[in-house]
């Protein structure tokens, strides 16, 4: 339903106390663009892990209660705020990250907007600039994935997981993935060669008897199998790129790196990775156009929730009950 020209629908997060604090309200101002931000009227809405951690107060740097939730989002743009370069037509769609995504509008920092592809819904589009951009980053400029080599990706059923599961085949790797019993089955359909229980005491002796050894860990899960993925990499060239922590933190000490594991560690966050090395991040959507037009990357298919279901289905993601892609239509 359409509101009135100045208040919108939008799911407002009151407190540091998780998904439940979620309120919908249908009387939030609508955002003005600011210096360098599109409006738009959002189509689709999606749902990150990094939606949880903000609701506990525990994702880095993030907004003080009361905010509008969410800060992924995929709709039209219908206003253009000063100082934007190069802007994008009103009416283009568009794909992008920035606070306040779980509304009806929302201000879009335009600088990391991308054209939804042509043909797809804004549903469909969602993931590009999170889940995508943060698997291909993970595997290729900070994993230096390369033919051959095998890959271990952890919650594979995951937004980024799925997407890292469909893409390292294509660069020429074998992938071990690991996740919940449920989701085995969904993995392997995405092409994983092996997949593993990560809840599984043996976890590491059963992808060393497999491999040998990995080349790379795609590591978001944290406390539950930081250890195990440290384990498994390869001494000296195996890799480990870090950029969630489901389950928890976990810590890596000098001595264990000089003297347990010696491994390439590395740390991964999209947001910063777009502001600290912009080359870097601008070559991701490169190769993420060249993954559309080969039909590597197809369009997304999220599930679809009414924006009032956005605190059951954060409390379902926070449970692990969940798989894919999960998106609000703030218009339902």
């Amino acid at each position: 339903m359409e509101t009135n020209h100045q208040t919108m629908r939008a799911l407002l997060q009151r407190s540091h106390r998780g998904p439940k604090d979620l309120i919908l309200t249908s009387d939030r101002r609508r955002p003005t663009p600011g210096p360098g931000e599109y409006l738009i009227r959002v189509g689709a809405a999606g749902v990150n892990f990094a939606d949880v951690m903000q609701t506990r107060g525990t994702y880095g740097g993030g907004p003080q209660a009361p905010y509008v939730a969410g800060f992924e989002a995929a709709g039209e743009i219908v206003g253009v705020g000063p100082g934007v370069e190069t802007p994008l037509q009103v009416g283009t769609h568009v794909i992008g990250a920035g606070p306040g995504a779980f509304a009806q509008y929302m201000a879009l920092p335009a600088a990391g907007a991308l054209p939804v592809p042509s043909g797809w819904t804004d549903a469909e589009a969602l993931g590009m600039v999170l889940n995508w951009a943060t698997a291909l980053a993970a595997l290729r400029p900070l994993g230096e994935i390369k033919p051959g080599d095998t890959v271990l990706i952890h919650a594979a059923a995951g937004g980024v997981g799925q997407a890292a599961v469909r893409l390292a085949p294509h660069y020429g790797a074998r992938v071990i993935a690991t996740a919940s019993p449920a989701k085995h089955d969904a993995v392997r359909a995405l092409g994983a060669d092996e997949v593993l229980d990560s809840t599984r005491p043996d976890l590491a002796e059963e992808i060393t008897r497999l491999t040998g050894g990995v080349d790379l860990v795609l590591e978001s899960v944290g406390q539950a199998t930081f250890k195990a993925s440290l384990s498994v990499a390869k001494p000296f060239i195996g890799r480990v790129v870090v950029f969630g922590a489901a389950s928890g933190d976990a810590s890596l000490t000098t001595h264990d790196l000089v003297f347990t594991h010696q491994v390439q560690v590395k740390g991964l966050h999209i947001g910063a990775l777009a502001s600290a090395a912009p080359s870097i991040y601008r070559s991701l959507f490169t190769e993420i156009g060249v993954l559309i037009a080969t039909g590597v990357y197809p369009p997304g298919t999220p599930q679809v929730h009414p924006l009032g279901d956005g605190p059951a289905v954060l409390q379902e993601l926070e449970a692990g009950q969940t798989r894919g892609k999960h998106a609000l239509d703030p218009w339902r």
